[in-house]
């Protein structure tokens, strides 16, 4: 079987660093962090008292008043960002066929502030059932994807990937899949998240997964720092148009890159902990190598999944180390989560869009916040420390990895 190649034509991003893509990409190459103090709820008695909140989002800009209410702000974010995306792509109906164009979008959890906020007013009264009639549909996950193809009459393929934090680039991935077996020749793919809320910040506090750094709440995430104590939680979303390569050159499509292979396996070890050796951490890499038909020497940089926990950083960087071998020495390794914070199912969506303009520009985004060497980690890897690098990539390759022991990669070749 001929496989078809896959290119990606648009791109969106709605972020704590930025609410466009331009704004977005200027932050990371100025080392921006997006954390700060909650706004959206009086975190006083929570452990953690900040996190990466979107700034100065305003749904109605984007959308009527009215309809905005029948949506969780996942599902609101999944909307803009798929309408800047589709807009940068300059797809119209004309170009496409509509059952020939779907959506895949991914979300680790969905309408959590939904969920909160029934169950909270439900409490609240005196056990007589009223539920808001759009509490089922704002809060499903997979809802992100049925908004987005009603909008705009895509048919063909169209759900949801809930893979914890790997949702955003399983649904990436999948979507890949569907145009190169050609099944599809234009694909929405990204994924939202929306999870800064009494629930998110107090279920992961229960859990001990969150950064307790509240005098330096800009300083709190710090991938492979020695003093890394947990993730920022962050919220937003990434959309990206996957489009057939012979589609999109018919209709002159602007190319930013060519996704080129990927892969997805699981721990099988534990809930939340990663395996104690990162078995399943080198194997998605070599799927994705494999799969792309590259040697590891190929790739230029690596977009980790570096979260700033104490273990999940070390398994990932000695499974770089075992995978890429001496080339690990020779490439750039970032963890743009540093500035952005946890996007949860976002991320994978937010951290391609960082490999594609990295390709574009030849810039490496930064690991901000990096104050002391940590002794397990070998000093002589560039791990992009502080500030962006001018760097020509011409491969570059993003992983993220779930609750669950879910893991995705995908690999991103420079058009052309």
């Amino acid at each position: 079987m001929t496989f078809k190649r896959v290119v990606i034509t648009g791109v969106g991003a709605l972020t704590p660093i930025g609410n466009t893509r331009h704004a977005y990409w200027e932050g990371l190459k100025a080392g921006t962090s997006g954390a700060a103090p909650i706004t959206k709820f009086d975190a006083t008695l929570f452990k953690t008292k900040f996190a990466c909140e979107v700034k100065g989002f305003d749904v109605t800009q984007f959308m009527d008043r009215k309809e905005s209410r029948k949506m969780d702000p996942f599902a609101q974010f999944a909307m803009v960002v798929s309408d800047e995306a589709i807009l940068d792509s300059k797809l119209s109906l004309t170009d496409l066929n509509p059952d020939r164009a779907g959506v895949i979008w991914g979300s680790g959890i969905g309408g959590l502030l939904t969920f909160q906020e029934e169950v909270k007013s439900y409490g609240r009264g005196d056990g007589t059932p009223r539920f808001n009639p759009f509490f089922i549909p704002k809060m499903i996950a997979d809802i992100g994807a049925g908004h987005i193809s009603i909008k705009y009459g895509f048919r063909g393929p169209n759900f949801a990937t809930v893979s914890a934090c790997a949702s955003s680039t399983n649904s990436i991935y999948d979507a890949f899949t569907y145009i190169r077996l050609g099944k599809a020749d234009v694909m929405v793919s990204g994924g939202s998240e929306a999870a800064v809320c009494e629930a998110g910040v107090g279920g992961f506090n229960a859990m001990k997964a969150l950064s307790e750094r509240n005098d330096s709440p800009e300083t709190a995430s710090r991938p492979y720092d020695k003093e890394r104590d947990g993730f920022v939680l962050g919220e937003g979303a990434g959309a990206l148009i996957l489009e057939e390569y012979e589609h999109a050159k018919r209709r002159g499509a602007k190319i930013y890159a060519e996704i080129i292979g990927g892969g997805l396996t699981a721990d099988a070890y534990h809930i939340t902990a990663p395996h104690p050796e990162g078995a399943g951490i080198t194997k998605v890499m070599e799927h994705a190598l494999e799969e792309a038909g590259i040697a590891p020497s190929e790739v230029d940089y690596i977009n980790t999944h570096g979260t700033s926990t104490p273990l999940g950083d070390i398994g990932e960087i000695k499974a770089i180390q075992k995978v890429f071998g001496d080339h690990a020495y020779r490439m750039n390794i970032s963890s743009t989560k540093s500035m952005t914070g946890h996007l949860l199912g976002a991320a994978g969506a937010i951290e391609a869009i960082a490999c594609i303009l990295a390709l574009q520009e030849g810039i490496v985004p930064p690991t901000i916040n990096h104050f002391h060497d940590d002794e397990d980690l070998d000093p002589k890897l560039n791990l992009t420390f502080n500030k962006a690098q001018k760097k020509t990539v011409n491969v570059a390759l993003s992983n993220t990895f779930g609750f669950g022991g879910h893991n995705a990669s995908i690999i991103l070749k420079k058009a052309g």
